[in-house]
C-alpha cells in the first residue's frame, strides 16, 4: 500500500512539472550567464610505432604550431593513459596519452580546425587515428 502512494504521489509530481529537462538545463546555463557551446575531447596517443614516443617537447611544439592558433581563445589539455583495440590484429594497446579539451561555437568551421589538428597530429607522429569526442555543454567565461 506504501508503495502504491509513493507511486501516485511521484505521478502527480512528474505530471504537475512543465519544465522538461532540457529547459531545466537551460534555464541553469542563464542563471550562470553561459551559452550553449561544443565541447570536444580530442584523444592523442603517445606511442609511434618503431619510433618511440612522442616527447613533451615534441608535443609542447605540436601544441604550439597546430593547436593554439586553430583554438586562440583556450583549451585545457591533460596527461592521460589510454588504451585502444588495433583494429588489425585485435591487440590491446596501452599508452601514455594527451587529451585536450576545447569549448567553442558548434560551426563549420571549429569541426574543420579539430579534422585538421587530427589530420597533423597522425601525419607527424605516424598515428593511426585521433580520438575524437564532441557533446553539447553549457559555458560560461
Amino acid at each position: 500500500m506504501r508503495a502504491l502512494i509513493l507511486t501516485a504521489a511521484w505521478l502527480v509530481l512528474v505530471a504537475g512539472t512543465n519544465t522538461s529537462t532540457a529547459e531545466g538545463a537551460a534555464k541553469s546555463c542563464q542563471l550562470i550567464n553561459g551559452k550553449s557551446m561544443m565541447q570536444a575531447e580530442l584523444l592523442f596517443g603517445r606511442r609511434i610505432a618503431g619510433h618511440g614516443r612522442v616527447s613533451d617537447a615534441q608535443w609542447s611544439d605540436f601544441l604550439l604550431r597546430e593547436v593554439t592558433p586553430r583554438f586562440p581563445d583556450g583549451l585545457t589539455q591533460l596527461r592521460a593513459s589510454g588504451q585502444w583495440r588495433d583494429p588489425d590484429t585485435g591487440r590491446i594497446t596501452r599508452e601514455p596519452s594527451f587529451v585536450v579539451r576545447i569549448i567553442a561555437a558548434e560551426t563549420p568551421e571549429t569541426l574543420a580546425r579539430l579534422t585538421q589538428i587530427s589530420t597533423a597530429y597522425r601525419q607527424r607522429f605516424h598515428q593511426q587515428s585521433v580520438g575524437l569526442t564532441l557533446s553539447t555543454t553549457c559555458a560560461s567565461f
